[in-house]
């Protein structure tokens, strides 16, 4: 019992917290998803995204959810995993990892909660690559892992674009195949 009052003291701080941030995010709300992925540091998932030819996609359309590893997250994979999949014969295998970290809509923190809240505890949701991601909390942290049982925490959340959200994650989900 004191779980389920304490996620939604929770749930109640972040919708509280979203409300605050709609404000302070309207100069972000200008920029693209891809935009701001240029502009702030996320300098692995923006030469994958090139790579995979989803600059467009990532710059027009939407709205997306986009889980952004961090350069932190992608250096944990074998540098050489990436040295690969980096490499023109490779872009399907890429742009399959990419999608795996993104969901079509506007995903916020708090329609995640919202949704674990009404899963009891968990929420899934589906990637535009085509798979599951399921969300569960830790403690205070979102954490997505998906059918293979990889996961990655969310660190900061919500960042509002004008064409989705994106919420930046300390690890590469990777796709089974890959």
């Amino acid at each position: 019992m004191k779980t389920v009052a304490s996620f939604f003291v929770l749930l109640f701080f972040v919708v509280l917290y979203g409300h605050a941030q709609i404000s302070s995010n309207k100069q972000l709300r200008k920029n693209s998803i891809l935009e701001s992925t240029s502009e702030s540091g996320y300098s692995t998932l923006l030469q994958a995204v090139k790579a995979a030819d989803l600059e467009q996609i990532l710059n027009e359309d939407g709205p997306f959810t986009v889980f952004a590893p961090s350069d932190k997250a992608f250096a944990k994979m074998s540098k050489n995993k990436m040295k690969v999949l980096l490499q023109p014969e490779n872009r399907k295998e890429l742009f399959s990892l990419l999608t795996y970290h993104m969901v079509a809509g506007n995903l916020t923190a708090s329609k995640m909660l919202l949704a674990m809240s009404r899963g009891n505890g968990k929420a899934s949701f589906t990637t535009v690559q085509g798979n599951k991601i399921f969300a569960s909390m830790h403690g205070l942290d979102i954490v997505l892992t998906d059918q293979f049982g990889n996961s990655a925490k969310i660190t900061t959340a919500d960042f509002n674009q004008r064409n989705g959200v994106i919420h930046k994650i300390d690890a590469v989900i990777l796709p089974e195949m890959l």
